[in-house]
């Protein structure tokens, strides 16, 4: 299987997402059920199959998150330098509108485009991965086409 990069910051919110999945929210879904089971007929009741529904998703991101974490490739930014790459922190200035943004190039499994953190697959980030400081890019977004010139790149 293919190596999936990720920040320390990225990988340590996953593992707490885990842990929290393991050992406060599991416990809490088996003791609904079990409360649920206590109230009679299964068939007609509510409380059971919304337990179970709940549990069926733990356990679906539980699995998931421990594939993440095997698969995890933690990279640490403050060892990089130069061009854009992985865990850069890109500020730029849109051409058109002189609207400055700042984005962390990271992992699809941590991105949060509201926090600032742009996942290593989508448009911008390709457009940006090699790129000086100084440079323009042009991007296709779902939105339209972009310019973008690099005005820092900081690795943190």
């Amino acid at each position: 299987m293919e190596k999936l990069p990720m920040t320390r910051a990225g990988y340590d919110r996953l593992n707490a997402e885990l842990k929290q999945l393991k050992s406060v929210e599991r416990p809490a879904i088996i003791r609904a059920i079990a409360e649920a089971r206590e109230h009679g007929d299964l068939s007609e009741n509510a409380e059971y199959h919304s337990a179970r529904e709940k549990q069926s998703f733990i356990e679906g991101r539980i699995k998931e998150l421990e594939g993440v974490i095997g698969l995890s490739d933690v990279i640490d930014p403050k060892t990089l330098s130069g061009a854009v790459k992985f865990g850069a922190t890109v500020k730029v200035v849109d051409e058109d509108t002189d609207e400055e943004k700042t984005w962390q190039i990271v992992g699809e499994h941590e991105a949060n485009i509201e926090q600032g953190l742009l996942n290593i697959k989508s448009p911008i980030a390709r457009a940006l991965i090699g790129k000086e400081e100084g440079d323009s890019v042009e991007v296709r977004t779902p939105g339209g086409d972009k310019s973008y010139e690099i005005l820092e790149i900081v690795y943190k």
